[in-house]
């Protein structure tokens, strides 16, 4: 437990560090923006698909007071990017500050209304979803999440008319048969547990489960299936000595804590949990999973070696470890045995479905290439993939020189169209003039030429994780 003792020393000890050593999350690339925008009419180059009506959005950390006193890349206040597409036009451009208190006793803008877990933690920057017609941005760890409006601007915090009563995450994954959501959840100041938490289709909280676990992992992100979840309890964990070396993310790579994933069946209790232990490792994010003809849950991520690890950079200011590539885990429930396989090696993260088949039996998946030339930013010059996961191909487009992409995202191209059957879309940096492009692709051609390209006369600063929410 964090203590106003231990916030006390924390706070002292960060206030010792350097306050103008170079930080490679607030320079750069990273320099965070210093103005929230609203740009109409934007210029696009090639012919935006009329089928696309809605909003291409994505957050990511924007520092509204950067200092490099113990910060972090991932807990940089919230800031929302957004296009507007509509009639074969990009109405408009719009980037918002999320309205925290945090902001707020920084000298930002009014915080939103609505209830907070945490007179200490309001900073939400990880992901945007869309649920019941209403848009949320989401944070893990400590804070509910924030609905906002069509135009960005944040409307409230919100605990989902009351039933939400613990932390949510940033990845919730929504079941396509069903309509629901399904998301583990953690507190930052909680070590001794875990939640499973399901919401329906109408917006509400319906089911809880308490899962047992040690040392306070940290779990990102969760996956499922017909008939589970899958819980990734891995060892990178909550550290005291962090917190009170002034760090304001406080986990660190634990060699004592086990590596496991666990598949817990959606209407059962922690007692019903499968545990399969797998070799020490770390995943941030998972591209799909699904139950095999012969019983065994098969799972595709990105892995690294270790993350966050002490004396190997320590991941004191982004994401540190070695990247392995993405991988395939084959999980049987029977033996509890875990057997892994490389289908790429390369560097990359945020790995992407056609989500209308998640948790279901696929083909296709996209990702990321990871900066290699460059790896304390994380993000750079690198390709996005493509995976055919019958054939074993793989298709990567490089956008060029000075060309920097984040996460792309599949659009369908109707709601009965097969499989990857439609458009992928991200923000990709052009470092040379300070621009941004919103890029969509034939999601089948991502090497070939776009389809649509549009012009965002500002930088975009590397963010997390978007998504298409249409009209």
């Amino acid at each position: 437990m964090v203590t106003k003792g231990v916030e006390t020393v924390a706070a002292f000890n960060r206030k010792r560090q350097s306050s103008d050593r170079p930080h490679a999350f607030l320079s750069g690339l990273h320099t965070p923006v210093t103005e929230e925008r609203t740009i109409t009419d934007l210029t696009v180059t090639g012919t935006i698909p009329p089928e696309l009506s809605g909003r291409y959005v994505r957050i990511g950390p924007n520092p509204f007071r950067p200092d490099p006193r113990g910060h972090h890349w991932f807990v940089g206040d919230g800031m929302v990017h957004g296009v507007c597409l509509k009639h074969g036009k990009a109405e408009w451009y719009r980037n918002r500050y999320i309205r925290s208190r945090t902001l707020e006793a920084a000298g930002g803008p009014a915080a939103a209304p609505g209830p907070r877990l945490s007179a200490d933690f309001d900073t939400v920057n990880t992901n945007i979803i869309q649920h019941r017609g209403k848009t949320y941005a989401l944070v893990e760890a400590g804070s509910f999440p924030v609905e906002l409006t069509h135009e960005l601007e944040s409307i409230t915090y919100s605990d989902l008319e009351g039933t939400l009563r613990v932390p949510f995450t940033a990845h919730p994954h929504e079941d396509p048969l069903t309509g629901e959501l399904h998301a583990i959840t953690y507190a930052g100041t909680v070590q001794d547990k875990v939640w499973y938490v399901r919401i329906s289709p109408e917006g509400k909280v319906t089911r809880e489960v308490v899962i047992p676990v040690e040392h306070g992992p940290s779990i990102h992100e969760c996956s499922i299936t017909a008939n589970h979840v899958l819980v990734f309890d891995l060892p990178v964990t909550f550290s005291m000595s962090a917190v009170i070396g002034g760090a304001t993310f406080p986990y660190r790579w634990n060699p004592e804590h086990k590596a496991r994933v666990g598949l817990l069946p959606k209407d059962g209790s922690a007692e019903d949990i499968i545990w399969c232990e797998v070799d020490p490792l770390y995943v941030f994010h998972v591209a799909n999973s699904y139950e095999a003809e012969d019983g065994t849950v098969v799972v595709d991520l990105c892995a690294y070696e270790t993350m966050f690890e002490p004396g190997q950079g320590g991941g004191v200011d982004g994401p540190a470890g070695k990247p392995l590539g993405l991988e395939r885990w084959t999980i049987d429930p029977t033996t509890c045995k875990v057997s892994r396989k490389t289908i790429d090696a390369t560097p990359q993260e945020f790995p992407r479905p056609d989500e209308r088949f998640f948790g279901q039996p696929y083909r296709y998946a996209w990702s990321m290439g990871l900066a290699t030339q460059d790896p304390d930013n994380f993000i750079g010059h690198a390709p996005i993939f493509a995976f055919d996961l019958h054939t074993g191909a793989r298709t990567e487009r490089d956008f060029g020189p000075g060309k920097v992409p984040g996460e792309f995202v599949f659009v369908p191209r109707g709601a009965q169209a097969p499989e990857g059957d439609g458009w992928l879309m991200g923000y990709v940096i052009d470092t040379a003039s300070g621009t941004t492009d919103l890029v969509i692709l034939d999601a089948q051609d991502i090497a070939g030429a776009p389809i649509a390209i549009v012009h965002i006369p500002c930088r975009i600063p590397p963010g997390f994780h978007g998504n298409w929410l249409a009209d």
